[in-house]
């Protein structure tokens, strides 16, 4: 393989000999086959490399998320947790490249590998700690660290140690290294893709680490190789920077404007990649699939952006770029949220343009190899801001997603146009953008706030929208259309209900709000309905939405009469606590809650009263679930209830063969399983029915749809009761509406070290 082959460019950079010769041309034969063999060396080291570091992400995330509710910020607080150690290794190449002659280096890095050897393999069970009530953010940090943070670290260095000792050797390639930054690309984005294709399915968590432990140590090999080629091979500085094409007396001195270019190129694709993840995993699951596809395109824009195709790529980029951020504005501003698949669709397709563009620039502007290791140290820096952007600050200052929006419109004041060159024009630089930020505004207040069908709302919302597409060859100008509809949008994107409260946490977005006629007061939870309760008077206590006793539910309750007459009951899952006002005198029920933010909303008076009126009959425990319910003598509950969702995502770790044997033991032996399986993306029962069918449950289900004669404030739902005598269920048998509930013969049973979330997912 040639040089030229790996590093485009790369052979206008080597020595040349007297008479004109290449000097590769003119060594001698084995000095010639010992070269071509450095350069495999090196980029497998990297490709391995990247592939560990980038499988070992979704693995620890998996071990984490049940002890965490299985929430998506389990993900994005990953993701900080290893940019901030990336950063760290970076900040260590950067040190030790500046302060440590080469062989010093050598020998400090050696030991560096095998620190690691002190905490392989490592595992994240869950129970074996218990997390803080309130934000566990800091708690999962440290968590992280004590496990994998320091086998990441040392992977971490990877990119700027390697490619800082070949710069320091006397082989061709030294010029030029960032080729090896596509192998350990290559390595990371076969490991994304491997995940959850194939090591997730085929492995345990515990077999994975095993075997994740065995390709560390093939890694050591490979480095120590790269360090004794490095130590025989070391060059003094000055002979690698002397080619006249490169010479660093030529390059662009490296200003503090410089640096932040540099960090705000990596702040804004990597703030998008978690905003975007987020969008995805709140409505649907916190699952590695789901995680791994943002994760993934990010790492691509990377290698295409540093490729030898780079300013072809960029070309592109620049070009879809607005015709894919405007319709992904308008839809954000319009609410727009189906069909699922052309929605995500749209999604990554604007977020993987608007990264791209970010990281050509990066290319474009990178310096020479002497610089190479303070290079990757500000880049690795912006990204990491951009992690804590979204997964510190952001839940801080906003009480919404506002953080999504704000870095498109970044991104998008981030652009330039190639071509010719922009016409600066300051009146229409205002003009302008104040036409569409007015324009959207309006269209909101007019429309939004009477309730107009969505349709009607995309159609006139689309009027702002082709204004700002038609701006496409003014950057600035197009930036600042972008930002006005941003603003309107933000102001007055809620006009179809009044806000009482909004709150952000750990776990969730939380809004509180009054319909227009002033008749109900309702919860959402992201962009799910999760409790409403009506304000006359004499309909305060009567239970609504998914709870109504017309329901599913509310049909159960009386169809299970012992759950009527005696008994504990457990419900996993609060909300507004609904379900409290079904409690009967002598009944205690128990809320499983797993934020503390929900039971204050729910047991704000002002807002709702169902718990205020259940007294003391209703208790609420704050944890996990499933880490509450083990403290829980067995056979505790006539009645168990699970209705614990995220929006319209579904904590898995509560959907395993483990789960439901805990709470099986935790019901009577006459005791029934009651779950709620509303889902606008999932298909949940054929799951239900399958860990039925593995713990020798009866089963019946209902779906709940609209009909004549639909009670107001009732909402369409599914529900499942499950018992271990099928007489139990007798008399719900009797009524036509229930159905029994079959495992099909393909359906594959979920445990704690296995989900195939695609088989559940319907696209509509």
């Amino acid at each position: 393989m040639e040089i030229s082959d790996l590093a485009p460019g790369a052979t206008a950079l080597e020595h040349a000999s007297t008479d004109g010769t290449p000097a590769a041309m003119v060594q001698p034969q084995s000095a010639v086959a010992h070269s071509s063999l450095i350069v495999p060396l090196f980029a497998s080291t990297m490709f391995l490399s990247g592939f560990l570091l980038f499988l070992v992400e979704p693995m620890a995330a998996r071990m984490v998320l049940p002890v965490l509710g299985g929430v998506p910020m389990v993900w994005n607080g990953c993701v900080v947790f290893f940019q901030i150690v990336m950063l760290a290794g970076y900040g260590y190449a950067l040190a030790a490249s500046r302060r440590l002659q080469l062989r010093h280096h050598v020998l400090l890095h050696a030991a560096v590998l095998a620190a690691p050897a002190a905490v392989l393999p490592f595992m994240i069970q869950a129970g074996s700690a218990a997390p803080p009530e309130g934000n566990p953010l800091g708690w999962l940090l440290l968590l992280l660290t004590r496990s994998i943070g320091l086998p990441f670290f040392v992977l971490s260095t990877s990119a700027s140690v390697f490619q800082h000792w070949l710069s320091r050797t006397d082989h061709p390639s030294a010029r030029d290294p960032y080729f090896l930054y596509s192998s350990s690309n290559f390595g990371c984005l076969l490991a994304l893709a491997s995940y959850p294709i194939v090591v997730e399915r085929l492995l345990t968590l515990r077999e994975q680490t095993r075997f994740w432990t065995i390709g560390y140590a093939e890694f050591v090999v490979l480095a120590l190789g790269c360090a004794v080629f490095a130590w025989r091979h070391n060059t003094p500085v000055s002979a690698n920077t002397a080619a006249p094409e490169a010479a660093a007396t030529h390059a662009a001195p490296i200003t503090a404007l410089r640096r932040a270019r540099w960090m705000a190129l990596a702040f804004v694709p990597s703030s998008l990649m978690l905003a975007v993840t987020t969008y995805i995993s709140t409505d649907i699951a916190a699952v590695p699939l789901l995680w791994i596809l943002p994760l993934a395109l990010y790492l691509l824009t990377f290698a295409l952006a540093f490729g030898r195709h780079s300013a072809a790529v960029g070309a592109a980029a620049r070009r879809l770029l607005p015709l894919l951020v405007v319709p992904l504005t308008l839809f954000m501003v319009a609410k727009v949220r189906a069909p699922l698949a052309a929605i995500v669709s749209l999604h990554l397709a604007a977020f993987g343009v608007m990264a791209l563009n970010c990281h050509v620039d990066l290319s474009n502007d990178r310096p020479d190899a002497s610089h190479l290791t303070e290079f990757y140290f500000w880049v690795s820096l912006g990204g990491m801001l951009g992690g804590l952007f979204n997964t510190l600050a952001a839940p801080l200052l906003f009480d919404s997603i506002v953080e999504y929006p704000l870095v498109v419109l970044m991104a998008c004041l981030l652009f330039r146009m190639s071509g010719s060159p922009e016409t600066r024009r300051a009146r229409a630089d205002a003009i302008v953008p104040l036409a569409v930020g007015g324009l959207t505004a309006g269209i909101l207040l007019l429309l939004s706030g009477r309730g107009a069908p969505l349709a009607l709302q995309v159609a006139a919302l689309s009027v702002p929208a082709l204004l700002t597409f038609s701006q496409r060859r003014q950057p600035r100008r197009f930036g600042y259309c972008v930002a006005t509809l941003t603003i309107a949008s933000l102001a007055f994107g809620n006009a179809s209900e009044r806000v009482l409260y909004a709150t952000r946490t750990f776990f969730g977005v939380y809004r509180v709000s009054e319909d227009l006629t002033g008749r109900y007061h309702g919860l959402a939870h992201g962009t799910t309905l999760h409790g409403m309760q009506a304000l006359a008077p004499e309909r305060r206590g009567e239970a609504l939405t998914y709870f109504h006793t017309t329901g599913p539910f509310g049909q159960a309750w009386k169809g299970l009469p012992r759950t009527v007459t005696s008994g504990d009951i457990g419900v996993v899952g609060l909300g507004i606590g609904t379900l409290g006002s079904y409690a009967n005198p002598g009944q205690r029920w128990t809320f499983f809650e797993i934020d503390p933010a929900i039971e204050r909303i729910a047991r704000t008076s002002e807002y709702f009263s169902f718990m205020d009126a259940c007294g003391d009959r209703c208790r609420v425990v704050i944890g996990d679930a499933r880490i509450s319910l083990a403290r829980v003598p067995e056979h505790a509950y006539r009645l168990l209830v699970l209705d614990a969702f995220s929006s319209d995502s579904i904590p898995m770790h509560l959907m395993t063969r483990e789960a439901f044997s805990l709470y099986l033991s935790r019901l009577t032996p006459d005791g029934a399983l009651v779950m709620h399986i509303s889902n606008r993306h999932l298909r949940l029962a054929p799951v239900v029915a399958r860990l039925a069918e593995s713990q020798g449950l009866s089963a019946l289900q209902q779906i709940d749809a609209m009909g004549p004669g639909w009670p107001e404030g009732k909402s369409e739902s599914h529900w499942i009761v499950m018992t271990r005598n099928r007489r139990d269920l007798d008399v719900l048998a009797r009524d036509t509406r229930w159905q029994p509930l079959v495992a099909g013969p393909s359906t594959p049973l979920w445990t704690d070290d296995f989900s195939n979330i695609l088989s559940v997912l319907s696209v509509r």
